[in-house]
């Protein structure tokens, strides 16, 4: 999701800066940051980012993989609990969660959890990824320029289109007694 924001921005280059990959987009005031650290110690270098730039935790929107949505679900807040995500869990730990977050459903596997989490995607959801990685870029785009309401209605509005052949919720057939 960062690197398509960024890529949208004129590919800003990314420079390795207190325990991150950084990018400022200064057309709109904005810092992009990609953790380099574990992501049970992710708010450490957000902390020390967030407090060189003068941010305060409203002004932050913390992208994050989400097991308890369907594959394909996004769904954006204006702050929140961990809801067990280890690095939500240190970013709370460092600013509380009074921050903006934008999850990106990626479903529970059938493995191991951390297995699950670390493995590559199916083909099925490989093929998906441009589209939810788009949606999801527009979604952070109207978060800056536009506000949270409008890009939370947009992004938990949003739903993955069909499959082919899907002709989605249909009526029950009764039959005659």
């Amino acid at each position: 999701m960062v690197d398509e924001v960024a890529r949208r921005a004129g590919d800003p280059r990314f420079k390795s800066k207190d325990g991150a990959e950084q990018a400022h987009i200064a057309a709109q005031a904005v810092v992009l940051v990609k953790p380099l650290s574990f992501m049970n110690d992710s708010g450490i270098p957000l902390q020390r980012i967030a407090g060189w730039w003068k941010t305060p935790p409203a002004d932050l929107l913390v992208i994050s993989d989400d097991l308890d949505l369907p594959f394909g679900r996004l769904r954006m807040r204006v702050n929140g609990g961990s809801g067990g995500h280890n690095g939500l869990k240190s970013i709370i730990e460092h600013f509380g969660e009074g921050f903006p977050r934008l999850r990106i459903g990626i479903g529970r596997g059938r493995a191991d959890t951390i297995d699950y989490v670390l493995a590559n995607f199916s083909g099925d959801e490989e093929r998906e990824l441009g589209t939810l990685i788009g949606v999801a870029a527009d979604g952070i785009e109207r978060w800056l320029t536009r506000g949270a309401s409008d890009a939370i209605q947009y992004v938990n509005g949003w739903r993955p289109p069909p499959e082919p052949g899907d002709r989605g919720p249909q009526e029950p057939v009764l039959k005659p007694a």
